[in-house]
């Protein structure tokens, strides 16, 4: 399944083990990650010479491509909610993970057009993406 990961980049980067670990779940999984590069440390550096109008463009058309939308939510991030809400709109399967005990904006936890789920334990969050990619609707 082609899936998009979102995650935050420049909001802060905290949880990106946690991004490498999921990411590298779907990928043992047989599932492609258009965006599995934005899971390694070194996305900051990397990303740091793309202009704004580049990123807006592919990763636009990236969520266009996938199949579902799996978000980590946990740190807040301008562009994670914009993906999101596109996603959305786009009639893409969307989900949303979040560490528990993080504050996450109602916009997310109310929106009954997408899934959201928290996670204690990282595999707990494994298990909430195989169940969403396991779901039709």
């Amino acid at each position: 399944m082609k899936i998009y990961f979102s995650c935050s980049i420049t909001g802060g980067r905290d949880d990106q083990p946690t991004y490498t670990k999921i990411v590298n779940w779907m990928l043992e999984g047989g599932h492609e990650v258009l965006t599995a590069h934005l899971a390694k440390t070194e996305t900051l550096a990397v990303e740091a010479d793309v202009s704004p109008q580049a990123v807006f463009k592919r990763d636009i058309a990236w969520v266009d491509a996938a199949e579902v939308v799996v978000a980590e939510v946990s740190t807040p991030s301008h562009g994670v909610g914009y993906e999101i809400a596109y996603a959305v709109m786009r009639g893409k399967r969307v989900l949303c993970l979040a560490r528990e005990g993080v504050k996450v904006s109602k916009m997310i936890t109310g929106n009954d057009r997408l899934m959201f789920a928290r996670y204690g334990e990282e595999r707990e969050a494994m298990s909430e993406v195989e169940g969403f990619l396991k779901r039709k609707t």
